[in-house]
């Protein structure tokens, strides 16, 4: 008896047009995500489009962004990558209900809504909070570096800057000298009134690049004189500790000769990673201990985390209106000012003194009072117990970042443009880690 197959028919068209909400299973996160765009305050996104008339028809925010979050959530990050999808994804289609946005489009839509995604951050953390995904008992931090979208090779030390500009100006100065000496001679042999202004193709190439240099050993100038500042030198002082300390190694305003800044990416770092040194941007996380929420976030090119506990705390505080009970943090967050900030708003914190494998030295409890508290709490049994939760509460979060959704690398440059991108990021990992909670409640 011969075997039958279920009907096969692909040239068979359809009697009615197919709903879209037949295309995938009830469930699916592309209906998650969209959902609950539906229910966000996007007038961010829709303010720039007011007045444009009626011959200028962009695609709906609403689509845009579903698609942007859905995309992110399945770790697809590329404009070009994500408008392919457009076409193949039937997720992707069912959330653009016919439309096909060009990859300029979508980049283009990112680029110009990246101070909004953080409204839409936060938005998404209350709702989580609405739904008890979010307690705000245990809040653990961590930092987390992010390749930037620039090369190591393209950076360029304070030191080299220097003995480049000096090798760039002489032979820009040698150049010229022979541009003049040429059109002295063609003025001579053609007369005065011919055209000889234009600038030899070796000479623009080595005068642009010394214009670079310059620009990047003025930024780091800049930006050394700040840091000067803060530590409170001023321009007329000599090298001398105004707080009685080690005096300085060099004058006020100037870098160190390590210092580096890219061209590609000025505002990115280079910092130590699991690869060895890259360049990189400091991804700042905060985490809800029980349903692994991210309830903060923020993006710094300090390659430390030192300093950067009070601030994402205050953050989490604004979005969710209070602090967490407990605050978990490794050593890169022990700052005295920070602890005694903790102890100050009431938050039980347990932040490691010490890298992993390495000894506590003695402690100057006159000092550092709230430090030598922490110390304390730290040996105890009941410390120690609470302080090891933290890695698998916030690691994980940072491996689903990178490993399930595969977001090793920003796609923007600059600073503002990358927090932009690390929201959208965050917000897509909270839906998607939402809708897969809520489907198991």
């Amino acid at each position: 008896m011969g075997t039958t197959f279920r009907p096969y028919s692909p040239d068979q068209e359809l009697l009615l047009p197919p709903s879209l909400n037949e295309w995938l299973p009830e469930g699916h996160l592309a209906y998650f995500i969209s959902d609950v765009v539906e229910e966000l305050d996007l007038s961010a996104f829709y303010a720039r489009y007011e007045g444009s008339g009626r011959r200028n028809s962009p695609f709906d925010p609403r689509m845009m962004l579903k698609v942007l979050i859905y995309a992110y959530a399945t770790g697809v990050f590329s404009s070009r990558k994500i408008a392919r999808k457009l076409e193949e994804d039937v997720a992707l289609r069912v959330l653009a209900a016919g439309n096909f946005p060009r990859h300029r489009t979508i980049c283009d839509f990112r680029k110009q809504h990246l101070a909004a995604f953080k409204a839409v951050f936060i938005q998404v953390v209350r709702i989580a909070q609405e739904a008890e995904l979010v307690t705000l008992g245990t809040l653990a931090i961590d930092g987390t570096k992010v390749r930037a979208n620039a090369s190591k090779h393209k950076a360029m030390s304070y030191d080299r800057m220097r003995e480049e500009e000096a090798r760039l100006s002489k032979e820009v100065d040698e150049l010229c000298g022979q541009a003049r000496r040429v059109d002295e001679s063609e003025d001579q042999q053609f007369g005065p009134d011919q055209r000889g202004d234009e600038l030899p193709e070796e000479l623009q190439h080595r005068q642009g690049r010394l214009d670079k240099i310059r620009a990047a050993k003025e930024k780091l100038e800049a930006d050394q004189k700040t840091q000067d500042e803060a530590k409170g030198r001023h321009p007329d002082d000599d090298r001398r500790s105004p707080k009685g300390g080690r005096n300085f190694k060099r004058d006020y305003g100037v870098p160190e000769d390590k210092a580096q800044s890219n061209f590609t990416d000025p505002q990115s770092r280079i910092m130590k990673t699991n690869d060895g040194f890259q360049q990189c941007y400091n991804g700042q996380l905060a985490v809800d201990g029980e349903f692994q929420i991210i309830v903060g976030n923020r993006q710094g090119n300090n390659p430390s985390d030192n300093g950067c506990l009070v601030p994402l705390l205050g953050e989490v505080k604004e979005t969710l209106g209070s602090y967490p009970g407990q605050c978990l943090a490794d050593a890169g967050y022990r700052k005295e000012e920070d602890l005694q900030a903790l102890e100050t708003k009431g938050i039980d914190g347990y932040v490691s003194l010490r890298r992993e494998g390495k000894k506590t030295g003695d402690i100057n409890a006159s000092r550092y009072p709230a430090t030598a508290r922490m110390e304390e709490k730290l040996t105890t049994a009941e410390g120690r117990a609470v302080y090891a939760q933290r890695k698998h509460m916030v690691e994980a979060v940072n491996g689903w970042i990178k490993n399930v959704l595969g977001f090793r690398q920003f796609g923007l440059r600059g600073l503002q443009a990358v927090q932009g991108e690390w929201d959208l990021v965050c917000l897509s990992l909270n839906l998607r880690r939402m809708s897969s909670l809520m489907r198991l409640a």
